[in-house]
């Protein structure tokens, strides 16, 4: 089966202003390494609006409609927090990047791809129940698998995060949920200052291996083998969504974690195993961070040579 691609023009033309690292240009990159002939058989579709009732089941109405509203109609970009911000294609991009991993979801589910991959932004792990942080506005991933679960009925759903930064709304939203896992590394230092060993969830469990900073491959990969995958294929999921951030690279500008390309293959492939062995290969992976255009396209090309079946 193939692996299908979500994305929207809305992502593309979200402004977030001048010199800004979550930029327009990010998924220009993706999307134009997308354009090489390894990914002739990847599947394309574009993303729906996220609805109301997806929105809610990780938002407050108040969230909601203080995203939407704060959208400008001109060509002034508003300021949701120092991190954050929006400009008059921005509200039809955080529906369109929710609606993707919704969309992906339901094509999973109904067999009728293998896995998929949602290259859209603004990201999503930061943005709590009631609060918009960190360059996102809604939680896309959590949205998502909460709809797995409420749509249907997949009992242990799976978010797995290795963006730099530890997804912080993610982990609140997913908390007190239960039959849900979230399990994140991240540089330890890093915003949101969130994400420590002892934060092990409510009725959800929570999984997090922080890194120090300038921490490489080795360190890297023995925080997953050694912790997180482990207690990945105990919880035996039968849905996996992914959030991922590639700006633990070591080229990227705004974290120090000594990663590589080869490192992001790695897990990828660790992870569709364990898709294949508990959920019948149902994964859907959703773009974070990744702040060096190169890098970032890079790793996007590993990823889904794997997610393909490379």
């Amino acid at each position: 089966m193939p692996t299908l691609l979500f994305t929207h023009s809305a992502c593309v033309q979200h402004d977030t202003g001048e010199y800004h690292p979550e930029s327009s240009d990010r998924l220009r990159a993706i999307l134009h390494v997308l354009d090489h002939q390894d990914f002739f058989y990847l599947l394309r579709e574009q993303a729906p609006r996220a609805t109301d009732e997806q929105l809610l089941r990780a938002h407050t109405r108040a969230h909601i409609d203080h995203i939407l509203s704060s959208v400008p109609t001109g060509d002034d970009i508003h300021e949701i927090d120092s991190d954050t911000f929006i400009s008059r294609h921005s509200g039809e991009a955080a529906l369109r990047a929710a609606g993707a991993v919704v969309a992906a979801v339901d094509e999973v589910a109904a067999g009728r791809c293998r896995n998929a991959f949602c290259a859209v932004r603004p990201p999503g792990h930061h943005a709590e129940p009631g609060e918009a942080m960190g360059f996102c506005l809604f939680n896309n991933v959590a949205i998502g698998a909460l709809h797995a679960r409420a749509v249907h009925g997949y009992q242990r759903v799976a978010v797995i995060d290795f963006d730099v930064h530890h997804g912080n709304g993610t982990q609140r939203i997913l908390w007190d949920v239960p039959g849900t896992f979230y399990a994140s590394t991240h540089q330890v230092d890093a915003f949101p200052y969130s994400g420590m060993a002892e934060e092990t969830g409510g009725a959800g469990i929570v999984v997090n291996a922080p890194l120090a900073a300038s921490s490489g491959s080795e360190t890297f990969r023995e925080a997953w083998a050694g912790t997180i995958l482990p207690r990945l294929r105990e919880f035996a999921p039968d849905f996996l969504i992914v959030s991922a951030g590639f700006d633990a690279h070591a080229a990227d500008p705004i974290a120090h974690l000594r990663l590589h390309v080869s490192d992001f293959e790695w897990l990828t492939r660790e992870l569709a195993e364990i898709a294949r062995q508990t959920a019948g290969n149902r994964l859907v992976s959703v773009l974070e961070g990744g702040y060096d255009i190169r890098a970032l396209a890079a790793c996007v090309a590993a990823h889904l040579r794997v997610l393909m079946g490379g």
